[in-house]
């Protein structure tokens, strides 16, 4: 029976396992991690009533990746929405919040009263943005930074205040180095198929107006999703559906070797795994290491993905001390700011099922590219920044009933410009290694969906390859 080996535990790894083992429960299948539990950056944390996600919290709606991986696990009847009233945002103005103008979603204003009314922009910021479809489309084909997508469409103001604010809660990156079309390709053909956004918006309007509408006094469905007892719940039902799988915990791949059917992964402790397929869903700088004995140029590329280093800390207090009503989901924090928190998130507003009746949660996000000094401070300065923030911020005093930190060193990928032209000579060098394949945030996506559609692709990979080298039959794949 053909052997495979999938090194790494996160949503990517245990996706593509849970796929193979599915579907060709018969072949031998390994799964190392170094750390000793799985789930990778999904962590779950149910303590006194309290459930703390010291990683990503929730996964959006739209990529439907995660919401068919939750009903084949027998999930879809745990997935909560955001709450009504956790569905609003802030940004920091000056020390201020200030609310997201309605209808600011996906990066793109769907509607310009809320803009018009807006403080968090200047009268010519908001006259700027008034003018977008007026502003020539480039023609030229050629990677584009998101900073200067948006200067140069929506002015600015629009980038210092509204937008890289939102670019720091999604991927802690710097919107001058980031790729437009690796990480919003979606803006990149709005442009170019309709020539500006707002005509692009007012051609989705026009189709969506024989769209079934949502019944008067129904709540919209959330655009964010998460599990009731958190994003654990996949990980567990993952884990539990690989029985007869191997499981290598705490273990640490060192190097890949080449040998004559396959190849060999050589572990901490001596040990040497032997396998026909294997799948690296580890980041890009750990793929490197383990690649470079058998490609360096491949190594190489995949080296020059850069990683930002974060922190998350998540603290309780009881709900009698709070001063300042917690509406919405949370606020960022615009660099212009100075600030050490990017970010926070009213966790017992957002879901309240997070937290025990009578207590709040609120978690602080430290940490983004260029300052990753910041998420790798020490715990007592972590904490230090957060009780300013929230003493600033929210008026808040007392001492937290609880506190948790997680940190995330190199934790965040960056795509910036040039990314997808690195991830292509990655998916080139690795065609002339046949049975080896990749996975994971790395490369073309760094949400739950877009981690879990990589897993996926490898293992479809993975059978194919093994397909076409073995004469016996391999079971396909079943169709819906």
């Amino acid at each position: 029976m053909p052997r495979t080996v999938v090194i790494g535990g996160g949503i990517a790894g245990l996706t593509a396992a849970f796929r193979l083992h599915r579907e060709c429960p018969d072949w031998p299948l390994t799964i190392v991690e170094e750390a000793g539990r799985l789930g990778g950056k999904i962590v779950t944390e149910r303590v006194n009533g309290f459930v703390i996600e010291g990683g990503p919290d929730c996964f959006l709606a739209a990529k439907p990746a995660a919401v068919r991986l939750c009903r084949e696990l027998g999930l879809e009847d745990r997935l909560q929405g955001t709450a009504p009233n956790g569905r609003r945002a802030y940004v920091m103005r000056r020390g201020k919040l200030h609310e997201l103008p309605d209808g600011f979603t996906g990066l793109v204003p769907s509607r310009l009263w809320p803009l018009m009314k807006t403080p968090l922009l200047s009268p010519l910021g908001k006259l700027r943005m008034a003018v977008e479809g007026f502003v020539p489309a480039l023609r030229v084909d050629q990677d584009e930074s998101l900073a200067s997508f948006v200067h140069r469409r929506l002015g600015v103001e629009a980038y210092e205040r509204l937008l890289e604010p939102l670019l720091g809660g999604i991927c802690a990156g710097r919107g001058d180095e980031l790729s437009l079309g690796a990480i919003f390709p979606q803006l990149q053909r709005m442009e170019r198929e309709h020539g500006s956004l707002s005509r692009a918006i007012l051609a989705a309007r026009k189709n969506r107006k024989h769209a079934v509408p949502v019944a008067r006094g129904s709540t919209p469905p959330s655009a964010f999703l998460t599990l009731r007892n958190g994003l654990a719940e996949i990980v567990e039902k993952i884990h539990a559906g690989l029985s007869g799988a191997n499981f290598r915990l705490g273990r640490r791949a060192l190097r890949v070797r080449r040998r004559e059917c396959g190849y060999s992964v050589d572990l901490d402790g001596g040990e040497s795994l032997g396998a026909e397929a294997l799948v690296l869903a580890t980041p890009a700088h750990a793929t490197a290491n383990l690649l470079g004995d058998i490609d360096a140029e491949t190594a190489g590329v995949l080296k020059e993905i850069p990683y930002a280093s974060t922190s998350t800390v998540s603290l309780a207090f009881p709900r009698s001390v709070l001063r300042v009503p917690l509406t919405g989901s949370g606020y960022v924090v615009p660099r212009l700011e100075g600030r050490p928190v990017l970010g926070c998130t009213w966790t017992s507003t957002k879901f309240p099922h997070r937290s025990p009746e009578g207590s709040v949660l609120i978690r602080a996000f430290i940490g983004r590219a260029g300052e990753d000094h910041l998420g790798e401070a020490p715990d007592e300065q972590l904490l230090r920044w957060v009780k300013e923030e929230l003493r600033s911020v929210l008026d808040l005093e007392s001492e937290p009933s609880m506190m948790r930190i997680y940190r995330w060193p190199k934790g965040m990928p960056q795509y910036t410009l040039g990314h997808l032209g690195r991830v292509a000579r990655v998916e080139q060098r690795l065609a002339s290694h046949p049975g080896l394949f990749v996975a994971g945030s790395s490369y073309r996506g760094i949400g739950i969906p877009d981690c879990i559609d990589s897993g996926e692709r490898a293992a479809d990979q993975v059978r194919e390859f093994l397909r076409q080298a073995h004469t016996a039959p391999v079971p396909q794949k079943e169709t819906a």
